[in-house]
C-alpha cells in the first residue's frame, strides 16, 4: 500500500486535513507567473468533476468514495503526483504530502 511507501521514505502520521488544507494553497505557477493550486483543476469540491485550466480536458473526481477506480493503480497514482505537484508547486511532493493528500481524498 503507498501509505506504507510513504512511512518507510520517512513520513510520519497522515493528515486528512492537512491534505484540505494543501488542497487550497496557492502556488505561482512557474509557466504563467500565475496563481494555482490543486483545487484550480480539480475543483474545491473533490466529488465533482474538474477541467485543466489550460486544456480544458475534464479530469475525474478526486474522492476515493466518488470514483474508487482512481486509487487502484500505483503507478498511475504516482504518476500524477509527480506531474501535479510539479505543475502546481514546481516541485515534486514529499512523502508526507502525498500521504496527507490520500487520506484527504479517502475522506471525501
Amino acid at each position: 500500500m503507498l501509505l506504507d511507501k510513504y512511512h518507510s521514505e520517512g513520513a510520519k502520521q497522515f493528515d486528512a486535513n492537512k491534505g484540505k488544507s494543501m488542497w487550497h494553497e496557492q502556488h505561482i505557477q512557474k509557466k504563467t507567473g500565475k496563481p494555482v493550486s490543486c483545487a484550480t483543476c480539480h475543483t474545491s469540491d473533490i466529488r465533482k468533476t474538474g477541467s485543466h485550466i489550460r486544456t480544458g480536458k475534464l479530469i475525474e473526481a478526486m474522492s476515493a468514495k466518488t470514483n474508487p477506480e482512481r486509487f487502484q493503480d500505483t503507478k498511475k497514482i504516482e504518476k500524477w503526483f509527480k506531474r501535479n505537484c510539479k505543475w502546481t508547486w514546481g516541485r515534486e511532493c514529499t512523502a508526507q504530502e502525498k500521504g496527507d493528500f490520500l487520506l484527504f481524498f479517502q475522506s471525501q
